[in-house]
């Protein structure tokens, strides 16, 4: 057996240094990386325009289908074979048109689809209104 005192044990030292900078670069890699699999993590503030408004105009308007199956358009009664030229009258080139759609609870849903075909025939976004539920 050796019962010699050991003093000339060298030291164990190990450098952090350049581990630093690999979980550095590691950590810049998967930052980068989720900002371009996700792009609306990173906020942006865009520029102002003088103006302050949007290159394409939006359009809204109304039709609405009542229990009798009248159409109207801003308003106006339509036929129902009129109401594609009618819709198309309003679409302008440069503009974006939404037509918000209020029917009523009793109107069969064959008819409200006629009407969806026709805005889709003529690229118009189609918004169905209705009301919000009571609290009970």
């Amino acid at each position: 057996m050796n019962l010699r005192k050991r003093h000339h044990r060298p030291a164990a030292e190990v450098h952090t240094s350049a581990l630093n900078d690999i979980m550095f670069f590691l950590l810049l890699f998967f930052l980068l990386a989720s900002a371009v699999a996700n792009p609306q993590v990173v906020k942006l503030l865009l520029p102002r325009s003088q103006s302050g408004e949007q290159s394409v105009a939006k359009r809204t308007i109304s039709l609405s289908i009542n229990k009798d199956l009248q159409y109207f358009v801003e308003k106006k009664q339509v036929l129902l074979d009129q109401l594609m030229p009618t819709l198309q009258g309003y679409v302008q080139e440069g503009q974006e048109l939404t037509v918000l759609l209020y029917v009523d609870r009793t109107v069969a849903i064959e008819d409200v689809i006629q009407v969806m075909d026709i805005a889709n025939k003529l690229k118009i976004k189609l918004v169905l209104a209705t009301e919000p539920k009571e609290k009970s």
